[in-house]
């Protein structure tokens, strides 16, 4: 053997550790590869604490370049920059918690559209938004399968129908019905009509629409796998927001309503005889006193007798109307009018008079008695 070649093999063997393959000269070196002095554990010279592991590595990710640090010799990484404050934000809640008012002709069923603002997204006072919703399976059979006689018009039309309902941007309260100026309505690109302008000898630079729902049953695709599109286009008013949904309702007839008024029950009669007294006293300090009082069995509306004898609730004249007479009225046109003191006189407050349903149904009354006298 060559002198020289074994003096080389002994001298790789020292530089290894004891029982090593002599001819793997390169293990050792490649071990300290691992043993870096900035891990914990493995760095033989290290001099910190075995019992704070953790705070060791994260001083030496801090020392490497993490979050931003510099490091030598090397490129500092750059920390994830946070979204601006200033970011442009729509100026209203795209879904507001609006609330629109119960009417009395309709019973709500579903949500189909919930309340969504309309948003101006371009420059100028004209503005275009469209929304999109579905009906289920259960909907589109309901709607399509409602057609019947509905009202006083005796016109084939949805019992269960597509409501379109616009209101203003105010979450204080319920919120009748209100369009935006200058509403043009399309319902999967066909025209939707909306109702006529209320005319007027005054100035105003825009028609106002009366207050209804639009019935949007006939421009529906009554499929639960197709979409349908709203397309609305107004005028942008900068003191005002609106609003846009739509309802799955139930039409109902002033002959039902009639009957839940019934149902209600009637006022208890002891009340109208207490306001009698109280409107008979209330003169006693005048010169000259009223001892009786003359009341109408006539409603104002049809000048007939009073089948159904009602007023609101919050009316103070004892003079009543007839319930069946005054709710086809509203099912014409919708006015909600006291039609004796002309006050609001919406449907939850009317009630069925006890007392006058007693005289009206009493067998001491004349067939053509029409007014009677009360007294002290």
């Amino acid at each position: 053997m060559d002198y020289r070649n074994s003096q080389a093999l002994q001298s790789a063997a020292g530089a290894g550790s004891q029982g090593k393959d002599p001819l793997a000269p390169g293990l050792s070196a490649s071990r300290n590869m691992y043993q870096h002095p900035a891990v914990t554990g493995y760095n033989t010279q290290d001099t910190r604490s075995p019992t704070h592991p953790v705070a060791g590595r994260q001083n030496q990710m801090y020392a490497s370049g993490m979050y931003g640090y510099p490091v030598s010799g090397g490129v500092a990484l750059t920390a994830m920059s946070s979204p601006s404050p200033t970011a442009t934000l729509p100026p209203y809640p795209v879904h507001p918690d609006v609330k629109f008012k119960k009417l009395p002709f309709y019973d709500v069923l579903a949500e189909i559209l919930k309340p969504s603002t309309l948003m101006p997204v371009q420059p100028g006072r004209m503005q275009e938004s469209a929304y999109n919703f579905h009906l289920t399976p259960q909907q589109a059979t309901q709607i399509a399968s409602g057609k019947d006689i509905v009202g006083s018009s005796n016109k084939l039309d949805y019992v269960i129908q597509a409501q379109l309902r616009f209101c203003l941007l105010e979450t204080s309260c319920e919120q009748e019905d209100y369009f935006p100026p200058s509403v043009n309505v399309k319902v999967n690109n066909k025209m939707c009509p909306l109702p006529n302008p209320i005319p007027t000898n005054k100035p105003t630079p825009e028609p106002k629409r009366p207050p209804r729902p639009v019935n949007i049953s006939s421009l529906v695709k009554l499929s639960p796998t197709v979409a349908n599109t709203i397309n609305v286009t107004w005028g942008s008013d900068f003191t005002r927001a609106y609003v846009v949904s739509v309802f799955m309702v139930k039409k109902l007839t002033s002959s039902e309503l009639l009957q839940r008024l019934k149902n209600k029950g009637t006022k208890n009669p002891d009340y109208t005889r207490s306001l009698i007294k109280e409107k008979l006293s209330e003169d006693y300090d005048n010169e000259i006193a009223t001892t009786s009082l003359r009341v109408s069995l006539m409603c104002p509306l049809g000048k007939m007798r009073m089948s159904c004898p009602c007023r609101p609730a919050n009316c103070p004249h004892l003079q009543c109307f007839d319930a069946s007479l005054f709710l086809q009225m509203n099912e014409r046109k919708p006015t909600w009018l006291c039609p004796v003191c002309d006050r609001p006189a919406p449907y939850d407050s009317l009630v069925v008079d006890g007392y006058f349903q007693e005289v009206l149904t009493s067998a001491r009354l004349a067939s053509d008695c029409n007014e009677i006298q009360l007294h002290a």
